[in-house]
């Protein structure tokens, strides 16, 4: 995927539009060489105007030599000989003008076909993390939960994050995040064939900077031309170009909710404190247990968790035979934040929610092996200076 070099958001909501969607911005070229450290995958970085010429020949001079693989395209407010020559020289493949968007488009284009001639055409690239969210029962919190943990998955712009909705028939990523998409995933419907990452990307709609989502249908009868064949090579398209995807799941063993569990890597299973839902949540176990799904490799996360219900945290591990990953309190502010189109880990990031949230994707990182997420320094950070507050106070 392309990469943007620009500090200004003015000028980086422009370029992104003439990208592919789930295209990064970085503000400078320190940001770009940690970036790129991980993503043998990056084929287009695209120097903008905000950056100085000078600073801007010296990047293109370092990828030459460190990754001739990826095409740097520079983009100018003015083009003159002398700025050609010296992109020539440091081994720049373009240069286009800041409003030349199609310019800018059919850049890195080229930039994308001659990654594939190099890479080759059958190069599967990265693989990402495909974690789905599910609850037999709806009500529970399974929308707000994967919402927010792909914001948390995706806070501090480190992580290409996408967002799958999968409940096809009555799905509310879109709305909860105040989205209008013109895409959705029904319009992949009979290209289960032709999958490939432009396709996948057309339909992707933009969430901020680092969080890209892909909507539901906006009317339920479309659910049942949407194929498990389609969703399976949806998610692997997009396991290829995303670090994490994050997948919504319908309440039910559908089709398609089977096939996303089939592929997934990690599961989140959603509870919560009444009788119904754990009787539902027992069965739902059972089941993945009979299909092999996820063994050893689900996290019950435990919503609305208020004990004055009668039930306590124990019971319910008792019950479901498995331990709470995360309690998540209950709170009318979760609602609020829901209900303003800003979740609560982007409305409130102290929120006791907010960091229930976080501490779910810090356990979602340390189990695919994500040793290097930002999430799991900031607890190591956050316990160490617990610590030394406890040895003061002990001194004291």
């Amino acid at each position: 995927m392309p990469v943007i070099v620009e500090s200004d958001p003015g000028t980086v909501e422009a370029l992104s539009r003439a990208l592919p969607p789930g295209s990064h911005a970085v503000d400078g070229a320190e940001r770009l060489t940690a970036w790129l450290a991980h993503r043998p995958d990056e084929y287009a970085v695209v120097i903008g105007p905000g950056m100085e010429l000078s600073e801007a020949i010296a990047t293109c001079e370092s990828l030459r030599l460190t990754r001739p693989m990826t095409s740097v395209v520079l983009v100018r407010k003015d083009i003159d000989t002398e700025v050609l020559y010296r992109a020539m020289q440091s081994g720049c493949r373009d240069v286009v003008l800041t409003d030349d968007a199609n310019g800018i488009r059919a850049a890195v284009s080229r930039a994308h076909q001659l990654h594939q001639a190099f890479s080759g055409q059958g190069s599967s690239g990265p693989h990402g993390q495909l974690i789905t969210v599910f609850a037999p029962k709806g009500g529970v919190g399974k929308t707000t939960t994967s919402v927010n943990l792909a914001l948390a998955l995706a806070e501090g712009g480190s992580r290409k994050v996408c967002l799958v909705d999968l409940d096809l028939a009555f799905g509310d990523v879109a709305i909860t995040m105040q989205l209008f998409p013109s895409h959705t995933i029904e319009e992949a419907v009979g290209g289960e064939e032709s999958m490939d990452a432009a396709l996948v990307e057309s339909l992707l709609t933009r969430h901020e900077d680092s969080l890209m989502v892909l909507a539901a249908p906006n009317l339920p009868d479309a659910r049942d031309r949407v194929t498990a064949r389609l969703v399976s090579r949806m998610l692997r398209t997009l396991r290829q170009q995303f670090d994490y995807v994050v997948v919504d799941t319908a309440p039910s063993f559908d089709e398609q909710t089977l096939q996303a569990l089939d592929e997934t890597d990690e599961c989140v299973i959603i509870a919560t404190l009444d009788v119904p839902t754990l009787k539902n949540v027992k069965v739902a176990l059972e089941t993945l247990d009979l299909l092999n799904i996820a063994q050893g490799h689900r996290h019950l996360v435990l919503n609305r968790a208020d004990e004055a219900v009668g039930l306590d945290h124990e019971k319910v591990e008792q019950i479901l035979g498995m331990p709470i990953a995360v309690p998540i309190p209950s709170s009318t502010d979760i609602a609020a934040a829901t209900n303003s189109g800003k979740p609560i880990v982007l409305a409130n990031p102290d929120h006791p929610a907010s960091k229930a949230f976080r501490q779910l994707a810090v356990q979602l990182a340390e189990a695919t092996g994500d040793e290097h997420h930002p999430a799991l320094h900031e607890a190591a950070e956050g316990a160490a200076r617990g610590r030394r507050m406890r040895i003061r106070r002990h001194g004291a």
